[in-house]
């Protein structure tokens, strides 16, 4: 290992554990992700993945810090209004973890510039708030061979499920299509619990730290779901849809294409 003093010191939680060690943790810093959204999801798993000494994050968003973010999306503070998210999640990344290299992308992600911009990151979390993105990140994930997390939330239910292309159901095989836009409300039109953001930015980070570790039992072809109204945590077993138009054995879906919604952050 070449792991400095200081950075034995910082992981010193992780290298004790048999399941991690110290190849574990070179295994973390050598992996990337790439995170869509720098606001209630993308939040904490930003941060756990910086603190857990990933290598590289990656974190689009085209928008800024508004007064009404900072009720769930505790990477920014309240000097940060105005101020683009991904420079802010940036910069509170690198306050905690200077190790970790923070790429930004000032830009919507869309069917034009998706490949470019996931290209060379091992995973993506998807910390989106719309179906119609959701399915973009999908495809991506599928149409590149990038393991996704998926996590949605909403009033007080959160879901995750990963998305190993090849392997398990994607989110096409689950969901199918995006129902019609105004049909199902988004977290700015009917609310959501601040605090469930954290708890489900946190699963997404987990994963794929079990990912990079190879440990574990991870949500592959499980759609892990928390009401948090009733603690209660609860899972469908998941299965891949041979017919699905982006991983079925005769797919349909073999580019990207925009939705109808613009991305957008929960």
């Amino acid at each position: 290992m070449d792991f400095t003093e200081e950075q034995i010191e910082r992981y010193s939680r992780h290298i004790i554990l048999p399941e991690v060690g110290g190849l574990g943790q070179m295994k973390i810093r050598e992996a990337s992700c790439f995170i869509v959204g720098a606001g209630g999801l993308g939040a904490p798993a930003a941060m756990y993945l910086a603190a857990a000494g990933i290598g590289k994050l990656g974190i689009v968003d085209d928008d800024k810090v508004e007064l009404s973010n900072l009720q769930r999306q505790v990477i920014h503070h309240t000097g940060d209004v105005g101020v683009h998210k991904a420079d802010s999640a940036k910069a509170q990344v690198n306050a905690m973890n200077p190790d970790v290299e923070v790429v930004t992308y000032h830009t919507r992600l869309m069917a034009d510039n998706a490949r470019e911009l996931v290209a060379g990151y091992d995973y993506i979390i998807d910390g989106t708030d719309n179906f119609a993105t959701k399915f973009l990140v999908n495809d991506l994930a599928v149409l590149t061979g990038t393991p996704l997390v998926h996590g949605g939330i909403l009033r007080f239910s959160g879901q995750v499920m990963n998305i190993i292309p090849g392997e398990t159901a994607c989110y096409r095989c689950v969901f199918h299509e995006a129902p019609p836009e105004g049909l199902v409300p988004t977290c700015q039109e009917a609310g959501v619990l601040g605090v469930l953001a954290g708890v489900i930015g946190t699963i997404q980070a987990t994963e794929v730290l079990k990912m990079i570790l190879g440990i574990g039992t991870p949500l592959n072809n499980r759609l892990f779901t928390y009401d948090a109204l009733e603690s209660d945590f609860r899972e469908v077993k998941l299965k891949k849809n041979p017919a699905c138009p982006v991983c079925g054995e005769n797919p349909s879906i073999t580019t990207l294409v925009d939705g109808d919604r613009r991305v957008c952050e929960i």
